[in-house]
């Protein structure tokens, strides 16, 4: 027989991720259909990371076809668990068609824009500019060692 352990449950990482759970005392839960989330793309030297609370325009790219707060990302996959990780990755790679983005960026911030814009993740990559093409973001398999968001 296992001992007892303290953690966090798979499951509840999993609902964490779903919405079932609002634990605070400020609930915005009202739909029971997936919440908005968008991927817009940050300047190279901007401040976008781990204090980043929600979206804004500021450092943020801009340039032919590409829309200010980014584009939708396909959000068709449930949050899951696998083993004991709760885990999450967008259903389709994420695309930025017909851009011209001339100067370089490497960031890009995923946030809920459902819920006030508020920020989900951030994730760096080497410098880039797209001239007249498409940029893709391919998103990596949702599995707990691969999977975008990973509540261990």
């Amino acid at each position: 027989m296992a001992a007892n352990a303290q953690a966090l449950t798979a499951t509840f990482k999993s609902q964490v991720l779903s919405g079932v759970h609002a634990l605070g005392t400020t609930v915005v839960r009202g739909a029971t259909t997936p919440d908005t989330v968008k991927a817009a793309l940050y300047l190279v030297n901007q401040s976008i990371g781990v204090g980043t609370t929600a979206y804004s325009a500021t450092g943020e790219v801009s340039g032919a076809g590409y829309t200010a707060g980014g584009v939708t990302v396909t959000n068709a996959t449930a949050p899951s668990v696998s083993g004991t990780t709760g885990i999450w990755t967008p259903s389709a790679n994420i695309a930025y068609s017909s851009v011209t983005l001339s100067s370089a960026f490497d960031t890009v911030l995923l946030y809920n824009s459902t819920q006030s814009n508020a920020s989900i993740a951030s994730y760096t990559f080497g410098s880039q500019t797209v001239i007249a093409g498409t940029l893709t973001l391919t998103m990596p398999g949702n599995t707990s060692s691969t999977a975008l968001i990973q509540l261990a």
